[in-house]
């Protein structure tokens, strides 16, 4: 089974842009990711396509795939459209690298797109509320922050979490974002003023909840046998995890972690044969500040209540024990549903390429990004690798996982 690599990645700008379209947002991301191609790639290369969205505002809920791909010339390649919530074109890359390993196509385009600025507040919030429970949340009059808002409240109530901790996380991913062009909310915020901003749900506020984004981001995924074609750089997709769970969070077990992620990220963990103390840096999912400390746990960072400590502890700064979100986060560079997983792998290509500008980090060989539909009741993880250059005889220079011999062969 080959492996699959990531040979390009690029954004469209994330905010609020009135004269944009969707297919617009999708062909500056499209540009971007093939520009971003080390040797070059034309559109005749890719074999397929996969688009992630929501649909927010109920545009072209039919074929938005190929309404897109179609659009930037991609005429006649197979598209399909993936909708798992905020966790659609993370899902839509975990696709393309089906497509690849199963030997189906070589080259696949993999992105997201959303547009949710163009509907009034009340729209907006029905939109997020569609990925809730439907009869017992969302018809209750639950909201999208009510709920993160119940699992906050648990998991101050058991483990001591506090309001600044939460606060710790919105400073932290407005000082990436500020460094990050791409990035909806360019600007830090201070922890008086991440303390005390307008409560939405209580215990959370302003500064703890995400904004409302336009944007698409776009991943080119090949096969082992071509990526010598586009790029000396060979980012390996080496390990994916994705579960599902109970939509509504009323059904689950557990108020303060999602188990989709822990299982997501065992699996992910478990096919590239490292574990958390192997990361350089992670791109999690903090549509809400909680959501960002749980994933501290939930991806094993820190044991279980130890999140709110971890983050006063700077561990998860861009010079800390495991940086997370240097691109801001949802929280600073904007969440447009459909388009965040691909989003953060795009972070993750321009930190292992060294294309990282301001936030580069030193050096990075493994990301992880972590993509979560709803509250929960979906999640995919992903970890990428940047190989060691091959040596003269061709071997590929990844670690050896668990179970293989790393020496040679007799």
């Amino acid at each position: 089974m080959t492996e699959a690599y990531v040979v390009g990645a690029g954004q469209s700008d994330f905010g609020t842009f009135p004269d944009e379209s969707y297919r617009s947002l999708f062909a500056t991301a499209f540009e971007a990711a093939r520009d971003s191609v080390p040797k070059g790639m034309d559109t005749d290369d890719i074999d397929e396509a996969v688009v992630g969205t929501l649909g927010v505002g109920g545009r072209q809920l039919g074929l938005p795939g190929p309404a897109v791909t179609e659009h930037v010339g991609l005429e006649g390649v197979p598209c399909t459209r993936v909708e798992n919530a905020c966790a659609a074109s993370g899902y839509a890359v975990r696709q393309g690298v089906q497509a690849i390993r199963s030997g189906m196509a070589d080259v696949v385009l993999a992105s997201g797109v959303e547009v949710m600025t163009d509907v009034s507040s009340e729209a907006v919030r029905y939109w997020l509320g569609v990925s809730g429970e439907t009869e017992w949340e969302r018809l209750s009059g639950t909201t999208f922050a009510g709920v993160y808002a119940q699992m906050a409240s648990a998991h101050m109530a058991e483990y001591g979490t506090t309001k600044e901790h939460l606060s710790q996380v919105a400073v932290k991913n407005h000082a990436n974002g500020a460094k990050n062009p791409h990035a909806q909310l360019r600007f830090e915020c201070s922890l008086e003023d991440a303390m005390n901003a307008p409560t939405v749900a209580d215990p959370l506020n302003l500064y703890h909840c995400c904004p409302t984004t336009d944007g698409a981001a776009c991943v080119l995924l090949v096969s082992e046998d071509v990526v010598d074609e586009f790029t000396d750089t060979r980012i390996r997709v080496a390990g994916v995890g994705a579960a599902s769970d109970a939509v509504g969070l009323f059904q689950r077990d557990t108020y303060t972690g999602v188990p989709a992620s822990q299982r997501a990220a065992s699996d992910a963990y478990d096919m590239a044969g490292v574990g958390p103390a192997d990361l350089d840096f992670a791109e999690v999912h903090d549509c809400f500040a909680i959501a960002e400390l749980m994933a501290y746990e939930d991806l094993g960072f820190c044991e279980p209540g130890e999140a709110g400590e971890f983050v006063a502890s700077g561990a998860t700064r861009p010079d800390g024990e495991i940086p997370v979100n240097t691109s801001g986060g949802l929280k600073s560079k904007g969440h447009p549903i459909g388009a965040t997983g691909a989003g953060q792998v795009t972070e993750a290509f321009k930190q292992l390429s060294g294309e990282a500008g301001d936030r580069q980090l030193d050096g990075p060989r493994y990301g992880l990004t972590h993509n979560v539909g709803g509250s929960g009741g979906a999640a995919v993880v992903h970890v990428f690798e940047r190989e060691e250059p091959r040596s003269s005889g061709g071997s590929s220079g990844r670690r050896p996982r668990d179970g293989e011999d790393g020496g040679e062969s007799a």
